[in-house]
């Protein structure tokens, strides 16, 4: 019996969701799933008991409440993986609580002009002008994870780490929507996409029947 129990929402939108939910099952941590609908007349009653401004996701451990999901993943790598949610090299890790924190804060209109919807393959789409430099950003953290901290293995710091985490939803954005992508881009992205955890999560996704309007384009 575990007794970590992971608050999400749903699947197909909630990219915040799937950050420590993907980290948990990459490590093989057990735990108890409890999906709550969102946006619908019972969620802020659901979330209500978690005090954490009818927010998902949130994190029990016991009697503990822990919300946002990079605060989950910080916990969840001190208590149950020894630290090694970050890297263990001082510099590799400085940069990639950089990295994860500028995705936690960052990147408004790549979330806004392309909504995380697990249902959808779209094979054009207009951006913005701010949406392609942010696309661009982020094109040139993966590079620079990749060439200075990724060399012992697949992922932006060789390990999995909380930053693979972080970027997940994005790289399901970037394969759902189709962006253009060369080189350590499109290698990364390839990498999320080829992971059992994301691929068991797009397919729950979309087997829900909720329709969240402002997610779908």
């Amino acid at each position: 019996m575990t007794n970590l129990t992971l608050v999400i929402g749903n699947k197909n939108y909630s990219s915040w969701s799937l950050r420590p939910w993907i980290f948990l099952r990459h490590n093989k941590l057990k735990f108890e799933e409890k999906r709550i609908s969102l946006f619908v007349e019972t969620t802020e009653q659901e979330l209500a008991e978690y005090d954490s401004d009818h927010k998902v996701p949130v994190l029990q451990d016991s009697d503990l409440i822990v919300w946002d999901s990079l605060s989950i993943l910080e916990y969840v790598s001190e208590v149950y993986l020894n630290g090694k949610g970050w890297p263990y090299d001082r510099m590799a890790r400085a940069v990639a609580r950089s990295v994860s924190a500028e995705m936690h804060s960052s990147f408004m209109h790549v979330r806004n002009e392309l909504p995380m919807n697990c249902r959808k393959q779209i094979t054009s789409i207009s951006l913005s002008h701010e949406a392609e430099r942010e696309i661009d950003r982020i094109k040139s953290l993966w590079e620079r994870c990749r060439r200075e901290f990724g060399f012992t293995g697949k992922w932006l710091f060789g390990d999995y780490s909380i930053a693979d985490a972080m970027f997940a939803p994005i790289a399901l954005r970037f394969s759902g929507y189709n962006i253009q992508l060369i080189g350590v881009a499109k290698e990364y992205v390839d990498t999320v996409m080829q992971q059992p955890e994301i691929n068991e999560w797009i397919e729950a996704g979309k087997l829900e029947t909720e329709i969240i309007e402002d997610c779908e384009l």
